[in-house]
């Protein structure tokens, strides 16, 4: 088995990461930089052969290309079922609806709101988030129902949104809402998350240093 990890430690890469300890198996990670015109670009031409937006996360497991985070969490889980990160399939409805809620209601909202753009009630109708104040809403009552987004334990779908909602408080995006700050103190204190932080934060600190030093 082969498991390659491209990423960047400032990057929806760190959502990958978790998810790849989560898993246990051992991989290999290259970090890919910004800067189009230096080394180890993800705009390279080598990668991208593998993810043409030029963009991480990806995972090459075996051969097999995977992108997107959202896709990476749920490929993750299936590719190495002895970590239980899936329910069994005949249970996966509430699993597959708020992991993809994550990672396109959720996430567009969020994105539009921080560009600036509210949609008016004419584009809400077309905009699959409806508008903002909705989605967030719907994101406290999906976590408020059990204890872990899709039922009563931990899967891949609370890495990714478990993630979002923490880059949402870090960073201002969502707003101050109890049900979040106890989802996040369950899940946040997981070993994997705390060891994938780790080793993001250890390469941030790496990079600095080197940038720092030149």
């Amino acid at each position: 088995m082969s498991l390659t990890f491209y990423t960047n430690p400032m990057s929806r890469g760190r959502i990958a990461r978790w998810m790849l300890e989560e898993t246990g198996a051992p991989y290999e990670t290259v970090v890919l930089g910004y800067d189009p015109t230096a080394a180890g670009s993800m705009k390279s031409a080598d990668y991208l052969a593998i993810n043409p937006m030029g963009k991480v996360p990806a995972i090459v497991h075996d051969g097999k290309v995977v992108t997107e985070g959202a896709a990476i969490c749920a490929y993750l889980a299936d590719a190495f079922p002895a970590a239980g990160l899936a329910p069994p399939p005949a249970d996966r409805a509430d699993y597959y609806r708020w992991l993809f809620f994550a990672a396109g209601p959720a996430e567009q909202a969020v994105t539009n709101k921080s560009m600036g753009f509210a949609p008016t009630t004419e584009q809400g109708r077309m905009a699959g988030y409806g508008n903002f104040d909705l989605m967030v809403d719907v994101l406290e009552q999906a976590v408020s129902a059990h204890d872990y987004i899709a039922g009563d334990r931990f899967t891949a779908a609370d890495v990714y949104a478990g993630s979002q909602i923490a880059w949402g408080k870090q960073f201002g995006s969502l707003p101050q809402r109890d049900a979040f700050d106890a989802y996040l103190a369950r899940i946040l204190a997981r070993p994997a998350y705390k060891r994938a932080g780790a080793l993001d934060d250890a390469l941030i600190a790496a990079a600095q240093g080197a940038t720092a030093e030149g």
